[in-house]
């Protein structure tokens, strides 16, 4: 029965090449040429992008320069959580005045607004703090400028800017529906792209006491400390973790001696082994200090020799107080 489906289709494939087949031409491609092509429409695109980056940078630059920070500032602004929203007495709740929403092809049939931006704040931000209000006021300048991208380039899709202070304007403005239990956890600053943009690329050499003295709540604390710390680095930074008792080791002894990007998969695996870490002898931690500044020492050496870049060096040290 297979064989004779697959004789079926290919009788039916053969007869549709015979219905086009007058129409059909073989042109000669210059491969290079085509590929020449590719590359200058790819160019195109990509400048167009950085192009747009720029206008916003710039804008929002001017509008920090000028803005004059107000204490007791009075704003009211477009919160997505909150807008179309209508209280018991059929009016607007505050910060949730209206804004039209319409499905658009371009962001895949979403609700949007392309004439506006709105505002997402996490839920433990007071969305009425000063410090609040003077960021989403001064970033109302990037308003037309979001608006202009997307007239010059319509294949750009969405356009943000994240704050220090945790507010997240959105372009185009859309609803922002909270989970289950009412809670907005997104917040722009644990975002990569936030934190490799407001931080510089970082070298670090984690050092971990495990002798005797950290058993127990100390040892627990410290291992709670080292992935907090590898939770805030990127694939920008390098590390290594160094732990020390009676003897100095690298916990993971494929990387001794070096740093290793900190990629997602080299950050579960240095939690896993330090989740494994236990505390016994006694710490000994020159050796360990000194083998740090070695790593670190020939990682400045070789970043400057290559690139002549900023780059952060660090030496998390981990250990209980009674250690000197």
């Amino acid at each position: 029965m297979c064989t004779n489906y697959r004789q079926g289709f290919l009788l039916s494939l053969g007869q549709k090449y015979k219905d086009v087949e007058p129409t059909l031409k073989i042109k000669e491609v210059d491969g290079l040429e085509l590929v020449k092509k590719f590359s200058e429409q790819m160019e195109s695109m990509l400048r167009r992008k950085v192009e747009a980056v720029e206008r916003l940078v710039e804008a929002a630059e001017d509008a920090d320069l000028n803005h004059e920070y107000n204490s007791s500032l009075e704003f009211d602004y477009y919160n997505s959580l909150l807008i179309n929203e209508k209280d018991e007495n059929d009016n607007y709740v505050e910060l949730g005045d209206e804004f039209i929403l319409e499905p658009n092809e371009h962001f895949n049939n979403l609700l949007v607004n392309t004439t506006y931006s709105d505002i997402q704040l996490p839920t433990n931000v007071y969305n009425k703090d000063p410090d609040i209000l003077n960021g989403v006021y001064m970033s109302e300048a990037l308003n037309p400028v979001f608006v202009d991208n997307f007239e010059r380039d319509p294949t750009l899709t969405w356009q943000y800017f994240g704050s220090s202070t945790g507010f997240f304007r959105l372009y185009p403005g859309i609803k922002w529906l909270p989970d289950e239990n009412g809670v907005i956890s997104f917040d722009c600053r644990n975002r990569g792209w936030y934190i490799q943009a407001a931080t510089s690329p970082k070298d670090i050499v984690i050092i971990v006491d495990v002798s005797g003295s950290m058993k127990g709540l100390r040892m627990t604390i410290a291992k709670h400390t080292i992935v907090t710390i590898l939770d805030t680095l990127g694939e920008n930074d390098f590390v290594n973790i160094i732990a020390y008792n009676d003897y100095v080791h690298f916990i993971e002894p494929c990387f001794k001696g070096i740093l290793v990007q900190a990629d997602r998969d080299n950050r579960e695996h240095f939690k896993q082994l330090v989740d494994e870490l236990q505390a016994k002898g006694v710490g000994t931690v020159n050796k360990a200090l000194t083998e740090s500044f070695k790593i670190l020492r020939e990682v400045r050496g070789s970043l400057l020799m290559l690139t002549q870049g900023m780059c952060m060096l660090a030496l998390p040290f981990v250990s209980d107080v009674a250690q000197s």
